[in-house]
């Protein structure tokens, strides 16, 4: 079993960056693929970007291609999110989650453990 907390959330105008983190304890980290999700309200939770075990597969959603990066630090059991050029659209909880196997994962029910969410908040 993992925990996971993520950490980095805030307000931000449009065009600013934010870097999320999210530190896992439990077993060892890189037996887990690992994603970021996010959930506006009235809105269905959605992928928006995740990662093999060891960080060489990456899969990002269409809409934060190009100003997302994911990455982790095995040895620190921390999964990252820098997200560049922020947009109001943007704005929503941001959630990691991990997956009982180190393959990534591309669908919401592919995770089994899950963050409690940082708000991300950005201002035209």
């Amino acid at each position: 079993q993992v925990q996971l907390v993520e950490s980095g959330g805030g307000s931000v105008q449009a065009g600013g960056s934010l870097r999320l983190s999210c530190a896992a304890s439990g077993r060892t980290f890189s037996l887990y693929g690992m994603g970021w999700f996010r959930q506006a309200p009235g809105n269905k939770r959605t992928l928006l970007a995740a990662t093999s075990g060891d960080g060489t597969s990456t899969y990002y959603a269409n809409s934060v291609k190009g100003r997302f990066t994911i990455s982790r630090d095995n040895a620190k059991n921390t999964l990252y999110l820098q997200m560049n050029n922020l947009k109001p659209e943007d704005t929503a909880v941001y959630s990691c989650a991990a997956k009982n196997y180190p393959y990534l994962g591309r669908f919401e029910t592919d995770y089994d453990y899950w963050g409690q969410g940082t708000q991300v908040t950005v201002s035209s």
